[in-house]
């Protein structure tokens, strides 16, 4: 952990049991062969006292060899017990983690259905239905984007609080139900990119506004709810800020939150640190490589091909 250049590839050294104790394997070459020997004491004045354990005319014979002529044999060994030390280590209260991980998974589900139906709903409204002050509030909406979220932590904490949600879980996904006015301007620019035809079409059949927009504009626009999906996972997965504001109680802390109090309790334990961050960041990283096709074709995507 600690070696420069790093060691991309664990192992560690062989060992062998002899008269019942356990001794380092090495080989080295003897009169022009390479044996297998077990190190049976340490180096003095330049030799080691070694036991041949390779098969041939010198096994089990007693040498002593040169310790510079003796190399190591090792064999590739990672030590997973990093990770069970990391969960054993968690407050038992936690059940193992399985409390911050539940708490992590329904803040980003309720995220997710928020994003996707707040973005696409307002996103419809703005692109296709007709009404005063349309692109007045479709730029006051873009405006939004230009308010440092500092500027509204301080009233949005007041609003929880008298709300009654502090320490609970609900500051953390409701907002997400308001729209996101970068999601919103995403989805306006794909609706905006969907014919004419096929609205007009879906009212002639006799769909109203709502089906119209479930059944005809939603399907065409599939790469860019994925790409919503899969920026929000990410935000409320990672997030941080929130849980530390709005969270007091273990029982309601979140794999981030949890993660940076790992740290501070065995921050000297770097084995154990690593084990800790890759287990939160393994669950962002196989959810990408699965669907970074979608995420990367619906922020590129501006139009229909074809």
């Amino acid at each position: 952990m600690s070696r420069f250049p790093p060691v991309w590839i664990p192992t560690q050294q062989d060992h062998v049991r002899l008269h019942g104790v356990d001794y380092p394997v090495y080989w080295t070459e003897y009169r022009g062969n390479k044996l297998l020997v077990a190190a049976l004491g340490d180096v003095t004045h330049g030799m080691r006292p070694v036991e041949v354990i390779s098969k041939g005319i010198y096994r089990g014979q007693r040498l002593w060899i040169s310790g510079a002529a003796m190399h190591e044999v090792r064999h590739f060994a990672p030590k997973w017990q990093n990770y069970v030390d990391a969960l054993r280590f968690l407050p038992p209260e936690t059940h193992y983690g399985l409390v911050f991980l539940i708490n992590t998974v329904e803040i980003t589900v309720l995220s997710i259905l928020g994003a996707l139906f707040s973005a696409s709903t307002v996103a419809y409204g703005f692109a296709r239905l007709r009404f005063p002050g349309r692109d007045a509030l479709f730029m006051l909406v873009l405006a939004t984007m230009m308010l440092p979220s500092a500027v509204t932590m301080m009233p949005v904490f007041l609003i929880f609080r008298w709300l009654g949600w502090i320490d609970t879980l609900k500051p953390l996904w409701v907002p997400a139900f308001f729209g996101s006015a970068f999601y919103i301007f995403m989805l306006r620019q794909f609706f905006l990119s969907i014919p004419n035809e096929l609205e007009d079409a879906a009212k002639i059949d006799g769909c109203s506004f709502y089906m119209t927009y479930w059944r005809i504009m939603l399907p065409q626009i599939k790469p860019a709810l994925a790409a919503v999906t899969i920026m929000t996972f990410m935000g409320a997965w990672n997030d941080f800020r929130g849980p530390l504001i709005y969270i007091s109680s273990p029982a309601h802390e979140t794999l981030a939150y949890a993660l940076q109090l790992f740290q501070n309790a065995h921050g000297g334990e770097p084995g154990m640190m690593m084990a800790a961050s890759t287990m939160v960041m393994l669950p962002v990283l196989v959810i990408f490589f699965f669907t970074q096709r979608y995420f990367i074709e619906g922020v590129t995507l501006t139009g229909i091909k074809g």
